[in-house]
């Protein structure tokens, strides 16, 4: 007669074998399963049998992105990845190859951040380098520099057309209309045309370049870097307290190298010709008239002027 340790042993065995049975059922009823199966007839019953796991893993995978909690919260065992399978028949033997392939929301991910990664700024506020906005929300912010905004879209879609061009805009406004914002915009825009940037606050940066003294290597770079990069904005012009070594030998240095290679940009309070005096005069020198024409005959003929009209949006958001 039997135990009961082993009816007990037989009834587990049973249960488990009817559980493993259901569910290889569940599993190959899949609408998916279905699908592959129907696409590849010669994924015969000893394929399936012995790819059982890579089945489970396709099926479970493909629910989970279905229903997508997010890419940060991804259930997938690489996050933003899911499996796909495919079929080889090599003589008379049929394999099951499973990959792992990048999801929708990964690859947006990815696209951004190399948008981001491509655009360096110093001393500047990246909500506007992170945030895609549409041509309609930059006019709707400020109806009143429609003009400019104008202008900014016609030089993205040339640069777009054309590729890199050697002339850049100088923006020229009251504080706070925007300028910086719509800098930060078309450096964004153009980065997702592949286009590196960079923007620079001129008063702190020309502050920092004091301590670079003591940084060679850094200063080197950081000159190096703004010399090459495919777009440069010079954020603030004219509000910097500025010396003779950082107007002859930074910017000077800078800007000549730039000159009839790659595109400079300007946002000044100041117009042009104001610009010129202030590049004339420095706290240690005094007046010195040809050194400011020096600077300006690297930026006058390679920009073209906008005006920036509008109302003071500092402390608003997306401004």
């Amino acid at each position: 007669m039997e135990s009961l340790s082993d009816a007990l042993g037989n009834w587990r065995k049973l249960s488990f074998a009817q559980r493993a049975e259901n569910k290889t059922k569940q599993l190959l009823d899949d609408p998916l399963v279905q699908r592959l199966r129907a696409s590849y007839p010669e994924l015969d019953d000893r394929t399936i049998k012995i790819n059982m796991n890579r089945l489970y893993q396709y099926v479970t995978e493909h629910r989970n992105c279905s229903n997508c909690p997010g890419l940060e919260r991804c259930p997938n065992d690489f996050e933003g990845h899911y499996t796909m399978l495919s079929v080889e028949t090599v003589g008379d033997t049929t394999y099951l190859h499973d990959r792992k392939v990048s999801c929708k929301k990964l690859i947006a991910k990815q696209s951004q951040d190399a948008i981001r990664n491509r655009i360096r700024s110093f001393y500047i506020d990246n909500t506007a380098l992170t945030h895609g906005y549409s041509t309609d929300e930059i006019v709707d912010i400020d109806p009143e520099r429609v003009e400019a905004v104008g202008a900014i879209l016609k030089y993205i879609r040339r640069t777009q057309a054309e590729g890199l061009q050697k002339e850049g805009l100088y923006l020229v406004g009251p504080f706070g209309t925007g300028k910086t914002f719509l800098m930060c915009y078309m450096l964004y825009q153009l980065a997702k045309s592949g286009q590196s940037g960079a923007i620079v606050y001129m008063p702190d940066f020309v502050e920092d370049l004091k301590s670079m003294f003591s940084e060679p290597q850094r200063m080197k770079e950081t000159i190096d870097l703004l010399k090459e990069t495919d777009l440069l904005v010079f954020d603030d012009i004219g509000a910097e307290n500025l010396s003779p070594w950082v107007r002859d030998h930074v910017m000077g240095a800078i800007l000549n190298y730039r000159m009839n290679r790659k595109p400079t940009f300007f946002t000044s309070n100041h117009e042009p010709e104001e610009l010129e005096k202030h590049f004339s005069f420095t706290s240690k020198d005094g007046d010195e008239e040809y050194k400011g024409q020096r600077i300006m005959d690297r930026i006058r003929p390679f920009v073209e002027v906008v005006v920036v009209n509008g109302t003071n949006k500092r402390g608003k958001a997306g401004a």
